[in-house]
């Protein structure tokens, strides 16, 4: 039987738009990442990486794209195919706080990538080179209001979460603190252990593994109680200062990736954050494992987008500070 050139050239296009989402679940997938080996976000994303290789059974890899605090991966992910294969993880800052504190964002978050997984949080501590005469946060308020150079803190780019988090603790207990950005946390660790910064703002966990070298010491944490894994580290609630911030990071694919690719991708991602192994991995870190999907994620990243905005703005940052 010969089938008409219509009712042909109409099969042959159902059969391409049937195998679609098939050719989405094939090759390999990329994630990735705006910061440099060394730091607590390039160790999550290649658990992660891992994790997720081995449940949806195809290739995922690790590509640092490093480069302006994290916005040159964004803008990459804006230009990928929605096809499922190129992701992105990033912390709260490239989602967040960016629209805010820089008016030529080449991306926008809410229009130009879908949510696909919170992956955790995380706390931000203030840790001070032990060359300086310190040992509690009072001492060192103390301090920095006899000599500036104390003042001067690092983190891992500018207009990140920890910069802010780094002004609004200063504006908190009055005294005056200069922001120093460095191109990436492992560089900033290496700046603080040397003693060439005097303080700086990042993860708890990179702070204390700076700590454990003896380079540095680590006097307060974001959060509304202790970090799980450093219980020593005393909050700056319960040192007398009422701020309380936390980062967190996600994942994200393309606008436009479709609905099932999406949830097969946030199903891979929850089930290798929640997997035993993982989640001991990251707590040992100082990350706290969520595993949400989409739309959990697309309401967190709102919701910190609207915190920070005024506090960012009642900074006067302005870009290249």
């Amino acid at each position: 039987m010969v089938m008409p050139r219509t009712l042909l050239t109409l099969a042959l296009a159902g059969w391409l738009t049937a195998g679609q989402p098939a050719l989405a679940q094939e090759g390999t997938i990329k994630i990735m990442l705006g910061f440099p080996a060394g730091a607590s976000s390039d160790t999550l994303t290649r658990l992660l990486a891992d994790r997720m290789r081995e449940s949806l059974g195809q290739p995922v890899i690790v590509e640092n794209k490093v480069g302006a605090g994290g916005r040159i991966a964004a803008e990459a992910l804006k230009g990928a195919a929605p096809d499922g294969r190129t992701l992105l993880m990033s912390p709260v800052a490239a989602i967040s706080i960016f629209p805010h504190s820089f008016g030529n964002l080449r991306y926008d978050p809410f229009t130009d990538f879908a949510p696909v997984a919170h992956l955790s949080n995380f706390q931000i501590g203030l840790g001070v080179s032990t060359q300086l005469p310190v040992t509690s946060l009072a001492e060192y308020v103390a301090l920095v209001k006899k000599d500036s150079k104390a003042g001067f803190y690092a983190s891992a780019a500018a207009g990140s979460l920890p910069h802010f988090f780094g002004v609004m603790f200063a504006r908190a207990a009055g005294i005056t603190m200069t922001h120093v950005p460095y191109k990436g946390t492992a560089n900033a660790m290496t700046a603080l252990a040397a003693g060439e910064i005097a303080a700086a703002t990042t993860l708890v966990a990179d702070l204390k593994t700076v700590e454990k070298s003896g380079k540095a010491r680590v006097l307060a944490a974001s959060g509304s109680k202790r970090p799980a894994a450093f219980p020593d580290v005393p909050t700056f609630k319960e040192l007398g200062y009422d701020i309380e911030g936390y980062g967190w990071y996600g994942l994200w694919a393309p606008a436009a990736t479709p609905a099932p690719t999406i949830a097969r991708l946030a199903k891979a991602a929850a089930t290798a954050i929640h997997s035993a192994g993982l989640q001991q991995r990251l707590e040992i870190m100082g990350l706290e494992p969520t595993g949400y999907g989409p739309e959990e994620l697309g309401r967190i990243q709102k919701a910190d987008y609207e915190k920070w905005g005024p506090i960012i703005k009642a900074s006067g940052f302005k870009p290249g500070q």
